[in-house]
């Protein structure tokens, strides 16, 4: 049988399908359920430096209204700092998962200030994350902003955190950045052990009847692998840090297509929303009959074989490929009697 084990961020896996941050891996029994079915690894969800800001001014809040009403009435209320608020949960959950888990349990970060990102890095360093995800999750919606600028600023981001903490620090990256492969270099030389490719932008409707902008959250489908694989096939060997696939992994196939291109892992979780934890069982079956069936004995032989570098056709990840869909599709239009 085929060995799936593989490594990521210098970590050992059993397998390369990992469940990425969803509601998924914000539970222990799911976590459990995942565990059980043969994932590799874990990411928990992200933990926003602002959801944490805006429960503990909530709280101050509400301790501070009218209290100056009554001299008295401060005393009965003990100082904030005694309150469970800020990463308190997230942490009980990251100790939790860490107790209860065989795999590695990688904890996602979305900071909003440089010392945010440094403070919880370290706080999930000391909880027990085998790895922290750096969820460099931002529109860049400022003209005075330039794309250079934003780029200088996440690379001195990860070598800060890189080198505050001892851990592995990945980076999920967005797709939009002007010069990706550039970009993709710079932040595996700042100390990146791995990029995730790619993070997608929940993108908001618009309510007719309020004229609102409003969330509006819609499950990947298979169809979107293409971008990330793409740039995978154009990446691997191009860095040394570990390189992961998310966003459209739903089948067998999707995982095969990912580690052809050069991913040590896939990422996945609206496959694992709609189908539940014990799909990994049906998917990782599916990957070794269809390893053993193309002659393939370990995820390690079959990683990086259709990359841009070592596979048969160089020219299928870059513009030649533009002018060849074009070309083929103008010949399927049928002609007009």
């Amino acid at each position: 049988m085929p060995d799936l084990a593989t490594r990521y961020l210098g970590l050992d896996l059993r397998s390369p399908l990992v469940a990425s941050c969803s509601p998924l891996t914000g539970r222990l029994d799911t976590l459990r359920r995942l565990d059980d079915a043969g994932v590799g690894a874990v990411v928990l969800p992200s933990l926003f430096e602002e959801q944490i800001e805006q429960e503990e001014l909530e709280i101050e809040r509400m301790l501070t209204t009218g209290s100056d009403a009554f001299g008295e009435a401060s005393s009965f209320f003990p100082e904030l700092a005694d309150y469970n608020t800020g990463p308190d949960r997230y942490l009980t959950l990251l100790e939790g998962a860490k107790a209860a888990l065989g795999v590695p349990v990688v904890a996602s970060l979305n900071g909003a200030t440089v010392g945010g990102w440094l403070r919880y890095a370290h706080l999930l360093e000391q909880a027990g994350a085998d790895a922290i995800e750096l969820n460099a999750y931002q529109v860049a919606a400022d003209p005075r902003r330039s794309g250079a600028e934003l780029e200088d600023e996440l690379v001195d981001l990860v070598g800060s955190v890189v080198g505050s903490v001892g851990v592995p620090v990945a980076v999920k990256l967005s797709p939009y950045w002007s010069s990706l492969a550039h970009l993709a270099v710079r932040l595996d030389r700042a100390g990146a052990a791995g990029l995730v490719l790619f993070n997608r932008f929940y993108q908001p409707d618009l309510d007719l009847n309020t004229f609102r902008a409003v969330p509006h959250l819609v499950l990947s489908t298979s169809q979107e692998l293409r971008l990330p694989v793409r740039w995978i096939g154009l990446l691997a060997g191009r860095v040394g840090c570990s390189l992961a696939a998310t966003s459209g992994v739903h089948t067998f196939e999707d995982v095969a297509k990912a580690l052809l291109a050069g991913a040590d892992v896939t990422m996945m979780a609206s496959a694992l929303l709609q189908h539940g934890p014990e799909y990994l069982r049906d998917l990782q079956e599916s990957l070794h009959w269809w390893m053993e069936d193309n002659g393939y004995d370990s995820v390690a032989q079959l990683r990086g074989s259709a990359a841009q570098l070592t596979g048969p056709d160089p020219s299928g990840f870059e513009r030649a490929n533009y002018a060849q869909t074009l070309a083929s599709f103008s010949t399927q239009i049928p002609e007009v009697p």
